[in-house]
């Protein structure tokens, strides 16, 4: 069965033809519960975003800020494995019609075996992979495996990249790219920042994927700022810690749902 990568791509062309940005949230799978995470997807959805990234627990996650460690620890206590991320992804998908892409580690794939997982993703009807931490000089079994299914593969720049490094990049990725908008782990940011809009001009000049920018964006008035000049605005951290903040589950899906609404908002207020 092929994966959804063609789906990933009419979504950001048709976003880029209505004259505005994509939202794209970020939720942890087995966060709270496996349920409780499917919910959640569901509820961000239906406020408004356009894409959804789910997240592969892990017990080391470098690139993720204190808010996304904490709902990983809750979903690794409870259990979760990567038969219930690709439940989650299959259950969202089924009931939204909408591209979801699984962003993890590079570790709990390799100890899966690529072959087995770039199966079940394309077979749950997921998008395709962001990747974090695995370098594209690396990547060549990855991408085979990903072709072969039908799964984008995402990398992710930084406004440390030099221009070739980017160029290279992004030769090697396929469905967006993902621009972390400053040198540092996920969470809320008063600002977002000069680096990142330089960071795309820069990634756009090496590629006609689409650019997105991730790390920093937690409200409307940022989303709108990042929507000015990047292809997607990503948010994680800011849907994580309302779910956290939420005295039940019930609350925190009403308000991961609100918080999708006023983001989905701001990206249309560019």
């Amino acid at each position: 069965m092929s994966g959804n990568i063609e789906l990933l791509n009419t979504t950001l062309a048709a976003t880029r033809a209505a004259g505005r940005a994509a939202l794209i949230a970020y939720l942890p799978a087995g966060f709270p519960t496996v349920d409780g995470g499917i919910e959640a997807v569901k509820a961000v959805i239906a406020g408004g975003a356009d894409i959804v990234e789910i997240g592969l627990p892990h017990s080391d996650p470098v690139l993720d800020g204190p808010v996304i460690q904490t709902a990983d620890d809750i979903a690794l206590r409870g259990g979760v494995r990567i038969a219930d991320v690709m439940r989650t992804v299959r259950e969202a998908h089924e009931a939204t019609g909408v591209p979801i892409l699984v962003m993890t580690y590079w570790n709990p794939i390799d100890r899966y075996g690529v072959e087995r997982f770039t199966a079940e993703l394309a077979e749950a009807g997921g998008a395709g992979c962001i990747l974090p931490d695995l370098p594209v000089q690396e990547s060549a079994l990855w991408r085979e495996h990903a072709d072969k299914h039908g799964l984008a593969t995402v990398f992710v720049v930084a406004p440390s990249s030099q221009d070739a490094r980017l160029a290279t990049i992004t030769a090697a990725g396929s469905g967006f790219v993902y621009a972390a908008s400053l040198m540092g782990v996920t969470g809320t940011r008063a600002s977002v920042g000069a680096q990142a809009q330089d960071l795309v001009g820069r990634t756009r000049a090496t590629t006609d994927l689409p650019v997105c920018v991730g790390l920093g964006v937690s409200n409307a008035a940022q989303a709108a700022e990042v929507a000015g000049f990047a292809d997607g605005v990503i948010v994680g951290s800011a849907f994580v810690k309302a779910m956290l903040d939420a005295p039940d589950e019930a609350a925190g899906l009403a308000a991961v749902r609100s918080l999708a609404g006023e983001l989905a908002e701001g990206v249309r207020k560019r």
